[in-house]
């Protein structure tokens, strides 16, 4: 990759911003979305009880907040991408959403007992900020629940899409980089995705860093595919959830 600025991409906040609308298409289109298919169920679970205030970091159009209240739990959404937000409260009229970096909050100290990041962190160029901030606002004994794509995935591909296609890895595990930035087109939806593959190592040490203690980690692989797919032999997703000491 070339050294000059003018060269490399921007950073990840703006490549959302740029792809904003065509995340809206995918993600609103019913049952497209593996939020849909099975992962918001799965995430569910991993959620303490409604009680006091919680914040979503990286809200995008807003669908998960709007989840959350109607599970019963009083919350705000945050996204750097004005787009996203202003998509957030026409969805929304009476829900709360701010635009803000993750890695910035606008909040003081202690002031949720629930912080979630569904698939947001990947997405986020300052991760370790965004989880030290999310430790910052919580309340003692608070949680922060987030979902990731998981590290694995992103380390390699499937050669083919047969049932038992391997999968390769052409580069190192351990090795920092950008993922995505080419449209991918599915069902006639396209939408160009923009990522930083981190070992699950880095993720770890900034919750440890935030004085978080992990109490539930979940791999997930697509449940919505036939038994011995592809994708069912490997987690897709990675969910955490850490309460506050």
């Amino acid at each position: 990759m070339s050294d000059d600025p003018a060269d490399q991409p921007p950073s990840l906040g703006v490549a959302w911003e740029q792809n904003a609308d065509d995340w809206v298409v995918w993600a609103r289109k019913p049952g497209h979305d593996s939020y849909w298919q099975f992962h918001r169920d799965a995430f569910r679970r991993l959620l303490p009880e409604p009680e006091g205030r919680a914040l979503d970091v990286g809200c995008g159009e807003g669908r998960l907040p709007r989840d959350l209240k109607s599970w019963g739990y009083d919350v705000v959404g945050v996204d750097v991408s004005p787009t996203l937000i202003r998509y957030a409260r026409d969805a929304d009229p009476s829900g709360t959403y701010e635009v803000a970096d993750g890695a910035s909050l606008p909040f003081s100290d202690a002031t949720f007992n629930l912080v979630t990041a569904f698939m947001s962190l990947q997405d986020i160029d300052h991760y370790a900020l965004a989880i030290a901030e999310a430790a910052r606002v919580l309340a003692a004994g608070g949680c922060l629940c987030f979902a990731i794509t998981h590290p694995f995935q992103t380390s390699g591909e499937f050669h083919g899409r047969e049932p038992d296609a391997p999968f390769v890895m052409n580069d190192s595990y351990f090795h920092v980089r950008r993922v995505g930035g080419k449209p991918y087109v599915r069902d006639g939806i396209s939408m160009t995705f923009h990522s930083i593959h981190r070992p699950l190592e880095d993720y770890l040490a900034a919750v440890s860093a935030g004085g978080l203690l992990i109490d539930r980690l979940v791999e997930l692989p697509d449940l919505s595919e036939p038994p011995g797919d592809r994708w069912t032999r490997m987690p897709l997703f990675l969910d955490v959830r850490a309460r506050k000491i």
